[in-house]
């Protein structure tokens, strides 16, 4: 058993205080609460009294519990898998569970992050210290009242017994004892063995109230007498807002003002992911969206280009930082072309092992390939959007939003307001991705609210939010590989670069694995915005690197697998370097995995298989993927996944994010791209912007999980990246052909 202070835990969660009446509430909670079996207002009328054992946790007389879900929820599921977190160390019966969604509060809840696959990861540990904390609490009362040494007490679904003397009580009946006892400084966690949720598939919580389309979302806030806002955002990267002549929008129908917005004060030192390529706006306000959607075709403004500038920029860990955006019209052609001239030269070198240069010179054959991949828009199925109702000095939100905690200082800055002064709900998010880590929407929220004196309700269009930023960003890489005469690999070299960034992981594989080994970087800069897309970065370089591993083992004569597993070999047993960031044993363990389930090997000859595999996020993940071409287009018909993420605590919630990532990316890696021509993204909406359909997905996935004992790692990230590589060597064997840039499909075509 592990056992844990809980000193952190006190200052932060554990604060109680007894609650009477029909519970503690917390913001403004107008979310929706689940429970398994009965609906939510037959579970909240049950208990007359409610007990709050600490900030994520109350119970109710007769039973009843209520479980905070810290982080947003944007589909991984979160609010189910971190309850059971809760539930498990605190053996309660999951059909008295209700669960309902935290507000934003840094000090009960510390930080409130959903992003880089890091919600169950972080929260592992404290999660069921909340729970072990309360439980250890309800047996103590119950020692107390019955005279009986607490070790002799155990607990189940709910309920406390203890054996010699017969006696029992469910912890509703002890939860006002528990009251009086001190927080214990430290608590003993359960061993994996005797997880009674864990590890066990459970349904989500939210999953009748999204069928029956229950508000949820950032898009269903509704308070009364409320206004509607419609932005209007620059055409085009580069350019800025000039002079607005606004009569004719003030003149139309329900249209209650006109305003312009300026996100950040002057001097502002933004945060990672104060990211707006349009911090000027002009917002159209009035009575119905429909209203000011019209009215805002009514504005008649001058765009002017603005000059290269200087902004100041925080790093994670307090740093600050200057960055230069310059001036000009971006176009994708220009960027293909600047990117091909940079890898052409010499990059910054990230990686040196041996003497990679010599063992070129002296190749019998040099293998090399360059591959490229456009901006992606990250098009989340519920536009950006915020509820906010400026009043006196204090501001009340409701939004999407996957980090609460990092845009609360800005907008504090902008509206002039303590940071305590602010009061968010963090509603179901619509899809994320990475793009609702960037909260200008909710400043811009804020800023009218407070223009116009009344609440406001701030809904981008489709067309706002392709064509406002935070892209995946553009990127070109070039591998190559040294050969002798026995076709043995020598030396590896890789460049990678992009616009803004470069996507190169220097230390991963098959860093380590190679005698002679070089990694290279370059970047550009650009005043298009880019931002996290579904494992940055990654979700590029593992696409190329895994199609170079496949095209360098037909040139060895190897089995695909097999050269990838002779690799790992060498990195695990006689590794080269000291800096490598995964672990060859779990890398390989995937790779055998999805080799013995996909019974690779044994193809009749009727599939096309292509096989990948990638860490990122703490996890690893292979794929093995079989096409068909019908009518000569390629049909996806399955997709065996192999993962090993730690502790599975949700089985059936982490099959469903591995579902997800393995569509997303086989819709992505045929058809996704974003193009600009002088600054104007060239794609605004779906009918332009192509995405997977229903039945060009995958006709059946098989996802399996490796078993340990390890502590939970990401898992709504890692599965993505390698499924570009999958696609791009299934395809290469369906075809013929070799694909070196994305989108590996015409925008118009049509599979399945």
């Amino acid at each position: 058993m592990k056992t844990l202070k809980t000193t952190i835990g006190r200052r932060s969660f554990l604060k109680r205080s007894t609650v009477a009446g029909g519970g503690l509430v917390l913001g403004f909670s107008w979310m929706v609460s689940s429970c398994q079996d009965k609906s939510v207002e037959e579970i909240l009328a049950m208990p007359e009294e409610w007990f709050e054992m600490n900030s994520y946790l109350k119970i109710g007389d007769n039973g009843v519990v209520t479980i905070y879900a810290p982080n947003p929820e944007f589909g991984q599921n979160v609010r189910t898998s971190m309850p059971m977190l809760i539930a498990d160390e605190l053996d309660l019966d999951w059909q008295k569970v209700i669960v309902e969604q935290a507000p934003y509060h840094a000090d009960r809840y510390g930080a409130q992050f959903t992003g880089g696959s890091r919600g169950i990861m972080t929260r592992w540990e404290p999660l069921r210290m909340v729970g072990a904390s309360a439980r250890y609490m309800l047996v103590e009362a119950a020692a107390q009242a019955w005279q009986v040494p607490a070790s002799e007490i155990t607990t189940a679904e709910g309920m406390l017994h203890h054996e010699p003397s017969g006696q029992s009580a469910g912890f509703g009946e002890m939860a006002s004892a528990a009251m009086s006892i001190e927080v214990p400084e430290e608590v003993t966690l359960k061993e994996i063995k005797d997880f009674k949720l864990i590890g066990r598939s459970q349904k989500n919580v939210d999953g009748k109230d999204i069928v029956m389309g229950k508000p949820m979302f950032g898009l269903d806030y509704h308070e009364e007498g409320m206004l509607y806002a419609a932005i209007v955002h620059p055409p085009a990267f580069g350019m800025t807002l000039g002079v607005v002549d606004d009569s004719a929008a003030r003149d139309m129908p329900g249209i209650k003002d006109v305003v312009k917005i300026k996100t950040y004060p002057e001097d502002f030192t933004k945060a990672i992911f104060d990211v707006n390529a349009f911090p000027e706006i002009v917002a159209v306000v009035g009575n119905s969206t429909y209203e000011v959607m019209q009215a805002k075709k009514k504005l008649n403004i001058e765009w002017k280009q603005f000059d290269s500038y200087s902004e100041s920029l925080k790093g994670w860990s307090g740093e600050i930082s200057e960055s230069t955006v310059p001036r000009g019209l971006e176009s994708s052609d220009s960027h293909l072309s600047e990117m091909e001239a940079l890898a052409a030269k010499n990059g910054t070198v990230a990686r040196r092992d041996g003497d990679p240069k010599s063992a070129f010179s002296k190749a019998h054959r040099v293998i090399e390939r360059s591959y490229s991949a456009p901006y992606l828009a990250h098009n989340c199925m519920e536009p950006m959007n915020t509820f906010a109702s400026f009043e006196g000095d204090r501001v009340r939100i409701a939004t999407p939003v996957q980090i609460p905690s990092l845009i609360v200082p800005t907008v504090a800055g902008a509206l002039g307001i303590p940071a305590e002064n602010i009061e968010m709900e963090m509603t179901r998010m619509g899809g994320g991705f990475g793009r609702r880590a960037y909260g200008h929407y909710i400043v811009e929220a804020a800023l009218i609210s407070k223009a116009v004196g009344a609440p406001v309700k701030m809904i981008y269009s489709r067309e706002d939010d392709m064509t406002h930023g935070i892209y995946r960003p553009t990127y070109h890489a070039v591998y190559r590989a040294a050969l002798d005469e026995d076709n043995n690999l020598l030396a590896f070299h890789v460049k990678a670069g992009g616009i803004p960034e470069t996507p190169l992981f220097a230390d991963r594989f098959p860093a380590g694995a190679v005698d002679h080994y070089l990694a290279e970087s370059w970047e550009i800069p650009s005043n298009i915005t880019i931002g996290a897309f579904r494992a940055p970065r990654s979700n590029f370089i593992a696409g190329a690197e895994q199609s170079f591993l496949d095209e360098l083992a037909e040139e060895m004569g190897k089995d695909p697998i097999a050269f990838r597993l002779e690799l790992l070999d060498r990195a695990e047993n006689d590794p080269v370097g000291e800096r490598n960031d995964y672990d060859a044993a779990r890398y390989a363990g995937v790779l055998e995995l999805v080799r013995d389930k996909s019974g690779w090997g044994q193809n009749d000859g009727s599939l096309n298989r292509g096989v990948s595999a990638y860490f990122c996020h703490s996890t690893y993940a292979a794929h093995v993927l079989d096409m068909q071409l019908k009518d000569g287009k390629p049909i996806v018909k399955k997709v065996t996944t192999a993962i090993d993420c730690g502790i599975v605590v949700n089985p059936d919630a982490a099959t469903n994010m591995a579902e997800g990532a393995i569509t997303d990316g086989v819709g992505n890696a045929l058809f996704g791209e974003m193009t600009f021509k002088d600054g104007v993204p060239q794609k605004n909406n779906f009918h332009q912007y192509r995405m997977i359909r229903m039945s060009e997905a995958p006709k059946e996935i098989d996802v399996h999980f490796v078993q340990n004992e390890i502590a939970p790692t990401g898992m709504g990230e890692p599965p993505f990246p390698p499924i570009f590589g999958a696609v791009a060597n299934a395809l290469y064997r369906s075809t013929g052909k070799r694909h070196y840039s994305q989108p590996f499909m015409g925008d118009s075509e049509v599979i399945g």
